[in-house]
């Protein structure tokens, strides 16, 4: 059946019109390099600076504090390998958590065999950092305080400030991943104390394959690619220039939306949420009821297997995921839902569904039915609930 409700949004988003439209030209009229010097090049070069600066303008930066990247897990990769081998002569201990997205957490994994020192903190059951935690595992050998904005999963937002303010106050550099949250919420480097920021385009109506890294000014950081001059010598090769051109419009286009946008989000998400847990039994919300990005839907059935609702779902034209869509192809549960502390048969029984400003409170009451048909009819194929039930029944 012909998918006719997204509910994916955090896995990726339509690129919205009006950034196609600002693409094309640069695909076949505008296509000079911009590092050459005649006029078709020059007119690349000024489209990438004006992408450059409706980007930092989002974000409260400098223009070249912005440097393009291929997407939010190379950004992630350049911020912790780069940091690593700029500060080694400091240190090598690295702090994170373990709900980070695997781009966080296989670099750590890589960085520890080249004689790295990763703490891993521990959230609580709705995601959120301890930052009395935090503050223990800082060491005189601590050079990096690595920790996402938002959880692409479970969708928490942690409090970034407070763990900016903490590193800030030991000098130690802070960077997150704000691919789920960069367009979302309101997010000023500078009152949030954030030394690098990692986002990818296609996460806010963007295109894919265009992503950035903000490096404060006056960070010590390492180059990522070698060969050019391009992004002020430190990540070489032409630039995606159409990519860039997209990635400006997106950014701006989802910060002036911002307000209304998610207004409307946080009311269908409490909406769909609320229907959830009051019209099926044996569920559980997961992630912070509040403190969340205002798209995100995360929830968990007991005595279902999540693979199935999602075939399901995906036969009668819902779209929508189990966790990360970079792991969907995992048997292993959530790490994250493990993180907060769900055991492995109600983690393998959780629901992903991100909504956008497209989506309809009609979208969602279909749904629903659709989901309370499917997870009866799972039910009662499931030898678990039939135990269950006759021993509630007893």
């Amino acid at each position: 059946m012909k998918t006719s409700i997204y509910l994916d949004n955090a896995a990726t988003t339509k690129t919205a019109q009006e950034v196609v439209d600002a693409m094309l030209p640069y695909f076949t009229e505008n296509y000079g390099n911009p590092s050459s010097i005649y006029d078709l090049g020059t007119k690349s070069k000024e489209a990438i600076t004006k992408g450059r600066e409706q980007i930092a303008e989002v974000l409260g930066a400098k223009s070249e504090e912005i440097y393009f990247t291929a997407g939010g897990s190379e950004a992630d990769n350049w911020a912790l390998k780069a940091t690593f081998e700029a500060y080694k002569n400091k240190g090598n201990h690295i702090i994170t958590t373990k709900i980070e997205h695997h781009a966080i957490l296989h670099t750590c994994e890589y960085l520890e065999k080249r004689g790295a020192k990763i703490t891993y903190l521990d959230v609580d059951e709705n995601g959120v950092v301890d930052l009395d935690q935090l503050q223990k595992a800082i060491t005189p050998e601590t050079i990096l305080i690595s920790v996402m904005f938002a959880n692409n999963e479970i969708g928490t937002i942690q409090p970034i400030k407070e763990i900016g303010m903490i590193a800030k106050e030991h000098n130690i550099l802070f960077h997150t991943d704000a691919v789920q949250a960069f367009g979302q919420v309101p997010i000023n480097v500078d009152e949030l104390n954030i030394d690098m920021l990692s986002s990818s385009g296609h996460k806010i109506n963007g295109p894919k394959g265009i992503g950035f890294l903000y490096i404060r000014k006056g960070v010590k950081i390492r180059s990522f690619v070698h060969g050019g001059a391009q992004e002020r010598k430190r990540r070489a090769g032409t630039e995606n220039v159409p990519g860039i051109v997209g990635y400006g419009v997106a950014a701006k286009r989802a910060a002036d939306s911002m307000e209304e946008r998610t207004k409307k989000e946080i009311e269908l998400r409490d909406y769909f949420i609320g229907r959830i847990l009051n019209e099926i039994p044996y569920v559980r919300l997961n992630g912070d009821p509040k403190r969340r990005l205002p798209n995100n839907i995360n929830v968990s059935f007991q005595f279902v297997e999540g693979e199935s609702l999602l075939i399901m779902l995906d036969m009668k034209g819902i779209a929508a995921s189990s966790g990360s869509a970079c792991t969907s192809g995992s048997l292993d549960p959530s790490h994250v839902l493990l993180a907060i502390g769900l055991p492995h048969e109600i983690a393998h029984g959780s629901l992903r569904m991100t909504i956008s400003d497209e989506t309809t409170k009609e979208d969602l009451d279909y749904t629903l039915d659709q989901i309370k048909e499917i997870i009866s009819r799972l039910r009662q194929m499931s030898p678990l609930y039939e135990d269950f039930v006759r021993k509630h029944q007893a």
